[in-house]
This record gives structure tokens, C-alpha cells and sequence, in this order.
């Protein structure tokens, strides 16, 4: 009985000690992270004439097949400490509203379902456009003197006008046409700050004379064309 019940306990240790065949559950894989989303716009050292700006990148992949979302990182600085807006995107573009005449910084990375993350992409800076000058063309030239088809006896004539802009700080400059023929051509004052000009002239002729007005930012007004007559 003694040998019988020997027997027995030692194949219930053989049994249990060789359980252990290798048919357990195996370790679970790592967790690879995805792929480094690739920048595509705005392209690096890009002047944006918008300061609403969309940011685009290539769409990562993730070995385990997991979905991806992405966190754009913009900043005022490459160490991405000043400024910085942080947005969370599920797909591959995002806009955001900058401001103005400022120099940013950004990049992309790639985030799994189970949290493993990408290196960030390269860094890429931009440069959005500041407030543009808004210039208004001066006003068309008001004749003062002589009048249209006035007889004007003397051998000299003073050719009189005024002239504005909207835009008051602006500096405005005149080129005076005078001539026999019409439409005049000849220049005889370029760039001149006076609002009137003498000039010698001949007798029993009929003279046509214009003004265009200039202002410092480029901006110019063609006057229409004036006449008078000598005796």
C-alpha cells in the first residue's frame, strides 16, 4: 500500500513540474512608434502674405497599424519656449491665426494609440507678412490761372494750379508740360514743389499746357489738358 501510494505522488510531481511545455501566452510585442511626418507647407523661409496660415505634412504610418493623430508645435522661437501654440490634429493639415509681421517656427510629430510618439519633424521657419501701406493717388490738379482760352498779353506766363491728397502727410511733387501742340509734350519743370511755374512765351499763339502730381510713395494723377492764347 506503502508502495502503491509512493507511486502515485510521484506522478503528480513528474506531472506538475513538467506543465511547462511552451504553449503559454507569449509577452506582449513592443509598441513601435510611427513614422516622422514630413513638412510640406508652408515651405521652409516662406514669406506668408496671410498671417491665417495652414499647415500641412505628410501622413505618418504606424507598424501595429494603430491610428495616428499629430501635434503641431508653432513658436516664436526654434527652442519653441516663446509663443508657443500647441494643437492636436487628426488629420494632416491645420490653420492657425498669427499674427503679423512676425517670424515663426514649426514642426510635427506623430502620436499612436498607445502613446509612443515620433521624433519631431524638421524645423521650419516662415515669415508672415506685416500691414501693408495703403496709398492713395493725389487729386487731379485744379486750374487757378490763366483760364481756359484766356488772352494772356504780357510775354511771360504764370501757370497756376493746386492739388491735394487724401493722404495728408504724403509730399507732392509736379511735372509741367507746356507746348504749341496739343496733347503737350514738351517737359519744361520735372519734380518741382511749387505749385506754379513762369515761362516765356510768343505772341498770336495758342498754348496747351498739363500738370501731373506726384506723391513720395509712387502714386501719380495725370491732369487733363489746359489752354490759353497770346495776342
Amino acid at each position: 500500500m506503502k508502495k502503491l501510494l509512493y507511486i502515485f505522488c510521484s506522478s503528480i510531481l513528474l506531472i506538475s513540474c513538467g506543465s511547462d511545455d511552451g504553449g503559454g501566452t507569449p509577452p506582449p510585442a513592443e509598441n513601435k512608434a510611427p513614422s516622422v511626418p514630413v513638412q510640406s507647407a508652408p515651405i521652409n523661409n516662406l514669406l506668408c502674405i496671410d498671417n491665417t496660415v495652414t499647415f500641412e505634412w505628410s501622413a505618418s504610418t504606424d507598424p501595429e497599424g494603430d491610428s495616428v493623430t499629430y501635434e503641431l508645435q508653432v513658436a516664436t522661437d526654434n527652442a519653441f519656449t516663446q509663443n508657443l501654440e500647441t494643437r492636436t490634429a487628426i488629420s494632416t493639415s491645420s490653420t492657425v491665426s498669427l499674427v503679423k509681421g512676425v517670424a515663426y517656427y514649426w514642426r510635427v510629430k506623430a502620436i499612436d494609440a498607445k502613446n509612443a510618439s515620433s521624433d519631431y519633424s524638421s524645423t521650419f521657419n516662415f515669415y508672415t507678412e506685416g500691414e501693408g501701406e495703403r496709398n492713395h493717388l493725389p487729386f487731379l490738379p485744379e486750374l487757378i490761372g490763366p483760364s481756359i482760352n484766356e488772352v494772356v498779353q504780357n510775354s511771360t506766363v504764370e501757370l497756376r494750379w493746386s492739388a491735394s491728397d487724401v493722404d495728408v502727410n504724403d509730399v507732392l511733387t509736379f511735372d509741367v508740360y507746356l507746348d504749341e501742340v496739343n496733347p503737350p509734350v514738351n517737359l519744361v519743370s520735372q519734380n518741382q514743389s511749387a505749385n506754379s511755374f513762369s515761362a516765356n512765351i510768343n505772341s498770336s499763339t495758342t498754348y496747351y499746357w498739363k500738370v501731373v502730381v506726384k506723391d513720395d510713395k509712387g502714386g501719380s494723377a495725370l491732369g487733363q489738358i489746359w489752354n490759353f492764347k497770346t495776342d
